[in-house]
C-alpha cells in the first residue's frame, strides 16, 4: 500500500501520497467538521487515490464526500488519473483558465488568480504563477492557528522555482512567485510542493537572489 502522510491543521485533515514513475504528490483535503474534500493533482494512479480517499473516512464526524478535484497545471503526469477518479466520484474538476484547453478531461471551474473555493468548513485560494505553464496555479489553505499551507504544483519546490522553457517564462515565474508569494506569506507557511518533500518559505527565501542570477 502507498505510505500516506497525514497533517492535521486546525480545520483541515490534509493527506498526501506521491505516485506514479515521476512520484506526483497527491493531496486530499477533508473538512474536519463538514466532511467536504478537495483533491489536489489526480496524477498517475487512480487506485492509490481511491485507497487515499477511502483512509480519510474517519477525519470528519460526517460522512467525507469529495467537492472538487483541482489540477495545477496541465502536465500529463498530473492528470493521468483525473478522468477515472472524476467519474467515479462524481466530482467537479477545477484548473487554471489558460490551461484548462490543454486538459481532455472537461473543466468544471476555470480559476483566475484570486479565486477562493469555499468547501463548508475550509477555503482554497488560487494564486496564479505564470511560466511553468501559462496556466499554473498554487492553492493556499490558511490555518487561523497558523501555519498557512501553500500546494505549489510545479512552479515552487525546495531550491527554485519549477521548469520553464525561457527567459520570458521565467522572469513571468519568478516575479509572480516573489511578489503572490514571497512578498504576501510568512516565512512558516508551509509549501507543499507537486513532486519532493515540503519546505517552508523562511527555509527558501535567502535563496531567492540566487534562483534570479542562475535563470531558471
Amino acid at each position: 500500500m502507498t505510505d500516506i502522510a497525514v497533517t492535521k491543521t486546525t480545520d483541515v485533515v490534509l493527506r498526501s501520497i506521491a505516485v506514479g514513475s515521476m512520484d506526483n504528490n497527491v493531496y486530499l483535503l477533508t473538512s474536519r467538521r463538514s466532511g467536504a474534500q478537495a483533491l489536489i493533482d489526480a496524477a498517475a494512479d487512480a487506485p492509490a487515490i481511491e485507497g487515499l480517499l477511502a483512509s480519510a473516512a474517519t477525519d470528519s464526524p460526517a460522512d467525507p464526500r469529495l467537492a472538487l478535484i483541482i489540477t495545477t497545471h496541465r502536465h500529463h503526469d498530473h492528470v493521468g488519473a483525473l478522468a477515472a477518479v472524476a467519474e467515479r466520484t462524481g466530482a467537479r474538476t477545477a484548473a487554471g483558465r489558460d490551461d484548462a484547453p490543454a486538459i481532455e478531461v472537461p473543466t468544471s471551474v476555470l480559476l483566475d488568480h484570486g479565486d477562493v473555493a469555499d468547501f463548508d468548513g475550509f477555503a482554497l485560494t488560487a494564486i496564479a504563477l505564470r511560466g511553468h505553464t501559462p496556466g499554473s496555479v498554487a492553492l493556499l489553505l490558511r490555518d487561523p492557528a497558523g501555519p498557512d499551507h501553500l500546494f505549489s504544483g510545479d512552479s515552487l519546490f525546495p531550491g527554485g522555482v519549477g521548469r520553464t522553457s525561457g527567459p520570458a517564462d521565467f522572469r513571468s515565474l519568478y516575479r509572480d512567485v516573489v511578489e503572490r508569494v514571497f512578498d504576501v506569506l510568512d516565512d512558516d507557511t508551509v509549501v507543499h510542493p507537486g513532486h519532493g518533500a515540503p519546505t517552508t518559505l523562511g527555509a527558501e527565501r535567502p535563496a531567492l537572489p540566487e534562483w534570479e542570477r542562475r535563470g531558471w
